[in-house]
């Protein structure tokens, strides 16, 4: 093998195994970008100064606002019960019945409103574990139902405020609806899967009588961890929650003037806070709920532009080139180079934003040499953002399955289908809906 794609690969193991280790980004970025630069003799502190610094600081420029309006409306959100009363609106109609995909239905729908995915693990697990104990499944499936309806559909279908949306919008020049009609089938096809995934799942560990008392799981729940079906909350109107929603959605998505995601979800949060002000019990409180957001924000962001910065050394690498030829030396169909670069990308920064960033400052010219519809590079490029990301050392589904209380051994497998397997299927149905010329 060509010992400088070796290399790579071995940098790649570093960082998932030292992630999964819990290490945090902040040091695991620049340690392993240390390790690429010193195998590749590049000058130490000049790349870290030239190379890394500036993709990291780069990214930070365009999307710190989309990070922080997208952080203070989740706060909103949570704070004000907002997501909780969607939650439990939607949850209401399941009757005790598909509670494995109705979790991913109500991650999906928050997600796809802009509220953060990392504030929809804290307000859908408590409701999650409710729904599982009355319904009597295992609680190995949670992770994999919230999570899902994060990281899938929702985050990739057309229109969608997304953080992987709103980068191929920013580098391509395309509309939040590129690809329309393949993106809606391939969106459907995709939800169908999970929820049938999700499902048999759920029937087939009952039939072996895995079920939501399991002994076998490494940490078990205590008295005060388990959910009280008889709590009562007061909570906002679901009509109330919804609405800045839809407002976010159609201001960001009008085929008139559509709104930057800034300021639909910017919209968003001053309606919500009006709609919800008398919620939260006066100015220094809702100062507070501000500030969290904002605090969210800042380590949201720089964690994963650290992630960007190792991109932008590893994009400067002999290996990074070589490994680029040789896929173009394949003679793949252009899609499936796209989906294959961003998808490498993405598994090595074990972050969908990250890895669409490093590939398309490192081959946004490529993609367009290859003259291949812009619309149809924008959504695989979103879609296969949303695979290998999802490998163990990300850090989305570490934390999440802290907060289940469920180790990688137990939760991981459905994860795995649910958001690498699934999504890699539905890259092949959009590339061929885009060759039927959908």
């Amino acid at each position: 093998m060509n010992i400088h794609i070796l290399v790579l690969i071995i940098a790649i193991a570093l960082f998932g195994v030292l992630a999964f280790k819990q290490m945090s980004a902040l040091i695991l970025a620049p340690l392993v970008t240390i390790f690429v630069i010193l195998c590749s003799g590049l000058p130490v502190l000049e790349s870290l100064k030239g190379l890394f610094m500036p993709a990291a600081a780069d990214y930070v420029t365009k999307y710190f606002l989309t990070f922080f309006v997208g952080a203070l409306f989740g706060a909103v959100y949570q704070y004000t019960g907002a997501a909780e009363s969607i939650a439990r609106a939607i949850a209401g109609l399941c009757h005790g019945k598909f509670v494995a995909p109705i979790i991913m239905c109500i991650t999906g729908i928050l997600t796809f409103g802009g509220v953060s995915g990392f504030v929809v693990f804290f307000v859908i697990y408590p409701i999650a574990l409710n729904l599982f104990k009355e319904g009597n499944l295992t609680r190995r499936l949670i992770p994999a139902a919230i999570s899902a309806g994060c990281w899938t559909w929702s985050m990739t279908a057309p229109g969608s405020p997304s953080i992987q949306n709103v980068i191929a919008m920013d580098n391509l020049g395309t509309p939040s609806t590129a690809a329309f009609v393949p993106s809606l089938i391939t969106a459907i096809v995709m939800f169908a899967l999970i929820f049938v995934w999700l499902e048999v799942r759920a029937r087939s560990f009952t039939k072996k009588g895995i079920v939501f008392d399991d002994p076998t799981l490494k940490f078990q729940l205590t008295a005060e961890e388990l959910p009280n079906p008889d709590e009562e909350k007061d909570l906002p109107n679901v009509i109330v929650a919804i609405l800045p929603i839809i407002l976010i959605l159609v201001m960001f998505n009008n085929p008139m003037h559509p709104f930057p995601v800034e300021t639909s979800v910017f919209a968003g949060v001053a309606l919500a806070t009006i709609l919800m002000f008398k919620r939260i019990k006066g100015v220094n409180e809702w100062i507070g709920v501000f500030n969290k957001g904002a605090a969210d924000s800042g380590v949201a962001i720089l964690n994963t532009a650290i992630v960007v910065g190792f991109g932008g050394v590893v994009q400067n690498t002999q290996g990074f080139n070589d490994l680029v030829t040789a896929l173009k030396n394949m003679s793949m169909q252009p899609l499936v180079f796209v989906m294959i670069t961003v998808a490498i990308c993405a598994g090595a920064c074990g972050s969908a934003s990250g890895g669409m960033g490093v590939a398309f400052n490192a081959l946004k010219d490529t993609y367009i040499q290859m003259g291949v519809s812009l619309p149809y590079v924008h959504r695989i490029a979103a879609i296969a953002a949303g695979t290998l990301d999802t490998l163990p050392h990300q850090g989305a589904q570490i934390t999440l399955l802290g907060i289940c209380k469920l180790t990688h051994k137990e939760a991981y497998w459905d994860i795995a289908v649910t958001q690498i397997f699934i999504p890699f299927i539905c890259c092949g149905v959009f590339i061929l809906l885009a060759q039927l010329g959908l």
